[in-house]
């Protein structure tokens, strides 16, 4: 069962969701209050299971409608997906990934796991 854990960071408050084991498979933003990360939260349960996969790494992809993720390559040549709700507004982002399959999987768990995780205050 994963879990959101929301924590203080020098500019403010951020959210990782983590897996089952433990393993963050995405982050949010900095917010600036209490309040509004848990609003985000909210907003990648609402969003996350029902989001389209926009794959951004081929050529002449099609582009899907919000709630969406978009899955990219960074400028390391790794594989992320940002997670966009119905307002196109990005609420949550992967770690860099090797392979594609792997950045998929990421989406997966996070479709899988946000929606009953419950969440942790550090």
């Amino acid at each position: 069962m994963g879990k959101f854990v929301i924590r203080e960071t020098n500019t403010g408050v951020k959210f990782d969701l983590k897996a089952g084991n433990g393993e963050v498979i995405a982050t949010s933003e900095v917010y600036t209050t209490l309040a509004a990360c848990k609003n985000g939260i909210a907003s990648v349960q609402k969003n996350a299971p029902s989001a389209a996969v926009e794959d951004q790494t081929k050529e002449g992809y099609a582009a899907e409608k919000h709630p969406k993720f978009e899955v990219y390559a960074d400028k390391a040549g790794e594989f992320r997906f940002r997670l966009k709700a119905t307002n196109g507004e990005i609420i949550a982002v992967s770690e860099g990934y090797k392979a594609l399959a792997g950045c998929l999987n990421g989406i997966e768990s996070v479709k899988k796991n946000a929606p009953e995780a419950e969440i942790i205050e550090e």
